[in-house]
């Protein structure tokens, strides 16, 4: 522990799906629990395409981090709500690129601190912080954070599959206000920063109704909504957005041709891309 920094104690909560550790089932993890695996059968039934969607985003999250810093020359990444690890993480891809890439994770969920302090945390260049990703001040304050994020580094905050578990009336604006709290910070340590979003949309409202209902339902109202396109949109106001724009998350800058739109299945698709500041 860094000194200053509090001890965590908050319990963790086997009977009640995480959002963290459904995501982890879908990815074929084995970080979760009873409930967690229920509540994703339930999912499954009014979304099919969703462990497909899962693993699609957590694929876009790999392409970006390592584009970023292979032809971007980014070297410090603010991973807010990272999830359980899986597979390649953040500071594997970008460390193999640059062995000096300094990441920050950050989750509110117990299970992710603690388990991520034991298999992300493998050299000095990486730190775990358990808070929540709205508090914008404590995160860029904490620590960690203050050790490991210097100013005139070329910076990538990630925001991958983390908006959707936040509502708009959270007196702190949402997503949108996280996002322009967030890019306001990235500006004081330097221009030409980056911003990158994937959240779960949906064109047909009935969709979009029965995949939130559930999520709140199963998570005692841990998770926010899936939305629309021109929302997500939205959140990128004020920052330049990059090639090839928003899109579905499989067409972003594929390694591989993407599946056609007929074989993509009924259910939200991760949407988003990369901004520049």
């Amino acid at each position: 522990m860094v000194r200053g920094e509090k001890s965590q104690t908050q319990p963790i909560d086997v009977h009640t799906p995480s959002v963290a550790r459904m995501y982890d089932w879908l990815l074929g993890g084995v970080e979760n629990y009873i409930s967690d695996r229920r509540a994703c059968a339930r999912l499954l039934d009014i979304a099919p395409n969703s462990q497909v969607v899962a693993r699609n985003n957590r694929a876009f999250l790999g392409r970006m981090v390592r584009v970023l810093a292979e032809g971007y020359g980014v070297e410090q990444f603010i991973d807010h709500g990272a999830g359980l690890p899986a597979g390649d993480n953040v500071h594997q891809i970008a460390q193999r690129v640059n062995a000096d890439c300094r990441v920050v994770y950050i989750d509110n969920d117990p299970v992710v601190a603690a388990y991520g302090r034991t298999t992300l945390e493998e050299n000095a260049n990486t730190a775990v912080i358990e808070a929540d990703v709205r508090d914008t001040e404590a995160v860029f304050e904490h620590a960690q954070a203050r050790r490991l994020i210097r100013r005139g580094r070329p910076t990538a905050a990630l925001f991958v599959s983390v908006l959707d578990c936040l509502g708009d009336n959270d007196g702190r604006g949402g997503p949108a206000g996280l996002v322009r709290r967030v890019a306001a910070r990235l500006m004081t340590l330097g221009p030409g920063n980056f911003v990158v979003i994937c959240q779960l949309v949906s064109d047909d409202p009935e969709v979009r109704r029965e995949v939130t209902e559930l999520m709140n339902h199963s998570t005692g109202g841990a998770w926010g909504r899936v939305r629309e396109r021109s929302e997500v949109r939205s959140f990128f106001d004020g920052l330049r957005i990059l090639e090839p724009g928003l899109v579905d998350v499989v067409d972003w800058r594929p390694d591989s041709s993407p599946p056609p739109h007929a074989r993509r299945g009924a259910g939200p698709v991760g949407w988003g891309g990369l901004a520049r500041l």
